[in-house]
């Protein structure tokens, strides 16, 4: 399950609400967060223990966020020199301290010459210890300035990407969180966006409060689920004005009317043909790789054959949405005794409130 609504980055502990856990879960309540996100490993190593004691601090934390409703990732910077190292630290640290998710932090290191197959060495030995984990990449916010890093060897195996929405220097939190979306959904894989908003001061320059105001509000008109902010001692120190406009911003404000993607996923559910195919427009256009259908009739007998027998009996998933205007990007899976669908990828154009064309990408693994 994707993670929803508002949450924070903690980076060192012993210095946010002076190490209490109690205190730190207080105050993600009061500020309505829904998640947040611990530093549990840097490299090959454990992180956030106490270096005198020893002391792991994350478990009290833990327990304390969690008795309040509070859901609980960790984060982890990654270098590439020990992908093996790093990867065996992250499953032990994710079982050891139960975090319902994982998020990998890769940067600058890796877009040195080489750096791809650390990557995918990376990535293979976190899936084996953590396949049915949550995972998520924390990175640059514009891939076309990144051309060397890795995107595919990581997002290859990840199921979310968090992208580090940093307008420093600049005060248009909405226009470079556009940008963001709109540069991942042109490479591949896509994977749903949750971003990670800036809370902390450079130099001169620090977001205000109507910055974070503007960056959960395009987030929510992206029909994004989620957004994060790094870092939590920032925001309830030299920041307190950030931190206040992100506790005070209701998210969701109230109950929205289902988008098309999630009444399209409702109708599948319904496994009726009929129901399907009443969301397009009378000239309406399915494409997928091996057959392009138009019009109600055309469409209801493709769905009548999907449901029958390509996949009997499936219950599908809404993964991602994003999109304004006429246009909507969504990812979606599928399980059903016949085969499973992890891969659904869709893209549809919207008239008058319908389907005027479906673009559908998937593959089908046998049960």
């Amino acid at each position: 399950m994707t993670l929803q609504g508002k949450g924070f980055m903690i980076w060192q502990i012993a210095r946010c609400e002076g190490g209490n856990a109690e205190a730190i879960a207080n105050a993600a309540q009061a500020a309505g967060l829904t998640h947040i996100l611990i530093k549990i490993a840097d490299g090959p190593l454990p992180y956030n223990k106490d270096k005198t004691t020893g002391r792991d601090l994350v478990p009290p934390v833990v327990q304390s966020l969690r008795n309040r409703g509070i859901r609980v990732w960790g984060w982890h910077y990654i270098y590439g020199a020990n992908p093996t190292g790093e990867a065996q630290i992250a499953i032990h640290r994710v079982q050891e301290l139960g975090m319902e998710g994982y998020i990998i932090d890769a940067e600058v290191e890796f877009k040195q010459p080489g750096m791809d197959a650390a990557a995918r060495r990376f990535m293979n030995d976190l899936r084996s210890g953590l396949p049915n984990l949550p995972i998520a990449l924390s990175s640059f916010r514009f891939p076309t300035y990144h051309p060397q890093f890795p995107w595919k060897d990581f997002l290859d195996k990840c199921d979310y990407n968090m992208p580090q929405v940093y307008w420093q220097a600049a005060h248009n939190a909405g226009a470079q969180l556009q940008r963001s979306v709109r540069e991942f959904q042109a490479i591949t894989p896509y994977r749903p966006v949750i971003p990670t908003g800036p809370v902390y001061k450079a130099g001169d320059w620090a977001p205000a409060p109507a910055d974070v105001v503007e960056f959960m509000d395009t987030a929510r008109a992206l029909n994004l689920p989620s957004a994060n902010y790094f870092e939590w001692y920032y925001g309830r120190t030299s920041l307190r004005p950030v931190w206040d406009a992100i506790a005070a911003y209701s998210w969701p404000a109230s109950p929205a009317t289902p988008d098309l993607p999630h009444r399209y996923i409702t109708a599948l559910n319904s496994h009726d043909p009929a129901t399907v195919a009443a969301l397009y427009a009378p000239r309406g256009i399915h494409i997928t790789a091996a057959q392009t259908v138009q019009g109600h009739d055309a469409i209801r007998t493709w769905f009548t054959n999907f449901f029958n027998q390509t996949l009997p009996n499936a219950i599908f998933t809404l993964t991602s949405s994003s999109g304004v205007g006429n246009s909507r990007h969504f990812t979606w899976e599928v399980r059903s005794p016949a085969g499973t669908i992890r891969n659904g990828n869709d893209t549809i154009g919207i008239l008058d409130g319908k389907i005027a064309y479906h673009y559908s990408y998937f593959t089908i693994t046998a049960a």
